[in-house]
């Protein structure tokens, strides 16, 4: 993994038991077809791509140059075009170099500066970059996988069709239909006024207890699988009727589905040890003293934002 400044220079936190708790399985994508290695492109025996003034350009300032200005910018080109467009890149940004040096703007007051500057940056990527590939490897990445799975709670989930009315009168009407035979899904199409459970028929998916209004919950996760609520569930958003169609308990995602967080997770973790290493063991001296922390908004005060509405 390549790291850029400033990358997890921050305190971390090690809690990972919600992000493995919260994601669900995907379903499995169907086996591409193996892809074809492109062929390797041609390059002269002493891996001189160009000579700019006498100064040799090699495949690494390619590669040097395309880390640079990212990869997007060649990302639709095939191997020839993308070597082209970054050997060019490297002569041009030599010739200009080599242009600069003759009206002597390295002599500039700031140039030097900011030249430290950037040698410091480069190093501390290189560090870092050292650092990760030494410690971020397979064992410790499902060491952090195993310890944080055996921190999760199994949480109980529901997964329920609603249909939203205006009138205590007109839900009751509705579960008559519902027991008389009518299909839940096409009536929530029909007369639920939450838009978003209509268009699919008041499928509201999995959810825990926390996830919806108390009401709403006790009366879901009080029913079974099948079970059609008896009596019409107020909450602060209008009369429900609910339906159960599945209990589970949320399933924990696999090692290979959170791989690429755990890896990031590990990659943050290491460079920030090795940064509060180096500054314990360093003498700082500092001048101008970090400003006081803001102090905190007290909930209902004014200029306060008011949270979110709850589902559902």
């Amino acid at each position: 993994m390549t790291v850029r400044l400033p990358l997890a220079l921050a305190a971390l936190s090690l809690v990972l038991a919600a992000p493995l708790a919260a994601q669900t399985p995907a379903p499995s994508p169907a086996p591409a077809a193996p892809a074809t290695a492109a062929p390797a492109l041609p390059t002269p025996a002493d891996g001189i791509l160009a000579r700019v003034q006498g100064i040799e350009i090699r495949q690494a300032d390619l590669d040097a140059a395309e880390e640079d200005i990212g990869g997007q910018a060649t990302a639709q080109m095939n191997p020839e075009q993308k070597r082209e467009y970054l050997l060019s890149f490297v002569i041009d940004l030599t010739l200009a170099a080599k242009a600069a040096e003759q009206r002597n703007i390295q002599g500039g007051p700031d140039f030097a500066r900011k030249l430290a500057y950037y040698r410091n940056k480069l190093l501390v990527e290189t560090l870092l970059n050292s650092e990760t590939a030494a410690r971020v490897n397979e064992a410790e990445m499902r060491k952090i996988y195993d310890e944080q799975r055996a921190r999760v709670t199994p949480e109980d989930e529901v997964r329920a069709r609603h249909i939203l009315v205006e009138s205590e009168d007109e839900a009751k009407a509705i579960i008559a239909q519902l027991r008389g035979g009518a299909d839940f899904a096409t009536i929530a199409k029909e007369k639920s006024k939450d838009p978003g459970g209509a268009a699919n028929g008041g499928d509201l998916g999995f959810f825990s207890k926390a996830q919806m209004v108390p009401e709403f919950a006790e009366a879901a996760f009080g029913m079974q699988a099948g079970q059609l609520s008896e009596a019409p569930v107020k909450t602060q958003f209008g009369w429900h009727i609910i339906k159960v169609e599945e209990r589970r308990q949320r399933p924990i995602p696999s090692f290979e589905q959170v791989r690429g967080q755990i890896e990031d997770f590990l990659t943050r973790r290491v460079q920030a040890d090795l940064v509060q290493r180096l500054r314990a063991e360093a003498q700082v001296e500092r001048f101008v003293q970090p400003p006081r922390p803001a102090m905190p908004t007290i909930p209902g005060a004014p200029g306060t934002p008011a949270p979110a509405a709850p589902r559902p």
